[in-house]
């Protein structure tokens, strides 16, 4: 099978892989959306779909609730670690907002919402690492530090938390974190990323031991960037395949399509990991496993369901209100009712989304409004810090199709670092363009383009159309970015809420579809 680096191209960020026989499975990160941590299956390394979730609520609170003017954006399910012990199935991951580290288990990878144990302290980037018949998490940024596991997983061990080892701090813009451990002919392996001042990129290092006591060995694994420059790919996980062929999956900050994948070959070489072509990522290489197919991770989808069940690309920005949304209550359509007031689309419950895809993604869908109130605002919108959304809005009994978009120049990182969604607000100035809507029902089309990997062209273009044939495009195209502030790249978002009340209406939505192909534009 060959591999064409990246390996998708899509946000899939902080990475990690097992293998069960001759299936792999990889997590990833998510942040806020719901439900959380995604697992991923694979036959060939090359096609992958979501096959479960972890959990599907992290907590019932004004946090995930988006209430009282709280939120998780940039926060939520951080960097999950997946091991397998003893016959059965573990991940582990942070939520810095909670101030809690989740210990998940399951008999079965491929079934969602797995039991879990929280602990009440934040092990940042954490990896299990198996030792002696002992379960330990390794953690911390710059201080690496361990922690051990109890046996039965309900916690951890009292009195067992200490510093494994420091990193260097001279001259670094980031210090170690993101381990990957792992136990290998008689050596620990600790994989971290790193990031040297100056012209330096974000790197992958190892160090290595034959005990917790140590002494510890560095060795940079990778230092590449490939096409864009800057931008190291690196941290994540190697893993092995039945032949005993290794292999490591890193990633790379691309753009505001998001954080991608990028997968290569590994070799051992004097006790040490050998990654890609001698430390660089390779475009192409065969793995020699045979193809096999997948489900895509981004899907049309015509929302004719006879259950409220959600394809598993779909998530919702932060928890849902489930009382709120329906696949029953008008067969062939997703209703969004508006039981919530929301100032502005990033305070908005049940937005339902996807991922986009480099270089090109375009989605339409048809909303019918007949069942909206005065306040009411329902459409597509491009989900990110300085968003924009196309839509039916009703004023005074008048329906109109809307292109709304935050405008000015990019927030500061002083602005963004607040983690304050009402900073943000207060930053940017908010545009609209109106065109007076007759009828009940419109399609409505975002055009996503990510050309030359964040050093060229990343836009997003709006349309609506009265008939489903001919288009009229609203506004000019609109400039994306990735920010801190979400710490998620762009995404597609059928929204629907009132800014006046909490009693509004509801809005209709039919025959979803993606397009990867520019010329369905």
């Amino acid at each position: 099978m060959k591999v064409q680096n990246p390996l998708f191209r899509t946000d899939m960020p902080d990475p990690d892989v097992l293998r069960v026989g001759s299936d792999f499975y990889m997590v990833s990160t998510t942040m806020f959306y719901m439900p959380a941590a995604p697992v991923l299956k694979s036959k060939d390394l090359v096609h992958w779909e979501i096959v479960s979730y972890i959990c599907s609520c992290i907590a019932d609170n004004d946090i995930y609730c988006l209430r009282n003017g709280r939120h998780a954006y940039a926060k939520g399910q951080w960097a999950t670690s997946l091991m397998r012990h003893k016959g059965r199935f573990y991940a582990c991951f942070v939520c810095h907002d909670m101030k809690k580290t989740y210990l998940f288990s399951t008999d079965d990878m491929e079934k969602s919402d797995w039991d879990r144990v929280e602990i009440g302290e934040v092990f940042h980037d954490m990896s299990f690492l198996c030792w002696e018949d002992r379960v330990y998490l390794v953690y911390g940024n710059g201080e690496i530090r361990l922690v051990e596991c109890k046996e039965d997983f309900s916690g951890v061990v009292e009195g067992s938390d200490r510093l494994l080892l420091q990193t260097p701090t001279e001259g670094m813009r980031l210090r170690c974190e993101g381990c990957r451990a792992y136990v290998k002919d008689g050596w620990i392996y600790l994989l971290f990323i790193d990031w040297p001042d100056g012209t330096g990129i974000r790197r992958e290092v190892c160090y290595r031991a034959r005990s917790l006591e140590g002494p510890f060995e560095k060795k940079i694994l990778l230092e590449d960037d490939m096409w864009i420059p800057g931008r190291g790919i690196a941290q994540g996980p190697l893993f092995d395949d039945e032949a005993g062929n290794w292999y490591a999956m890193m990633f790379q900050d691309s753009g505001a399509v998001g954080r991608v994948p990028f997968l290569m070959p590994v070799r051992w070489q004097d006790g040490w990991p050998v990654l890609g072509n001698d430390g660089k990522v390779p475009e192409t290489f065969e793995t020699g496993l045979p193809e096999r197919a997948a489900r895509p991770l981004q899907l049309s989808d015509s929302f004719c369901h006879t259950q409220n069940r959600l394809e598993k690309v779909w998530q919702w920005n932060h928890l849902p209100d489930e009382n709120a949304w329906s696949f029953t209550k008008r067969p062939g359509f997703l209703r969004l009712e508006n039981r919530h007031q929301a100032r502005e689309l990033l305070s908005a419950r049940n937005t339902l989304t996807q991922r986009t895809a480099a270089p090109y993604s375009a989605f339409w869908v048809c909303l019918e409004c007949g069942g909206m109130r005065d306040g009411d605002y329902a459409g597509l919108c491009a989900l990110e810090e300085k968003y924009a959304q196309i839509g039916v809005r009703q004023r005074n009994g008048v329906r109109s199709v809307v292109l709304l978009c935050r405008e000015g120049e990019r927030a500061p990182y002083e602005v963004v670092r607040t983690g304050q969604m009402q900073a943000l607000e207060e930053w940017y100035r908010k545009e609209e363009q109106t065109v007076l809507l007759r009828n009940d029902r419109v399609w409505l089309k975002i055009v996503f383009v990510f050309d030359s990997w964040a050093s060229g062209k990343e836009t997003a273009a709006f349309y609506y159309s009265t008939d489903g044939v001919v288009w009229n495009g609203l506004g000019e195209e609109r400039s994306l970015f990735y920010s801190m502030s979400l710490f998620v790249g762009s995404r597609i978002g059928i929204f629907s809420y009132n800014d006046e009340r909490t009693d509004g209406g509801y809005a209709d939505f039919c025959d979803f579809v993606f397009s990867a192909d520019a010329g369905d534009a």
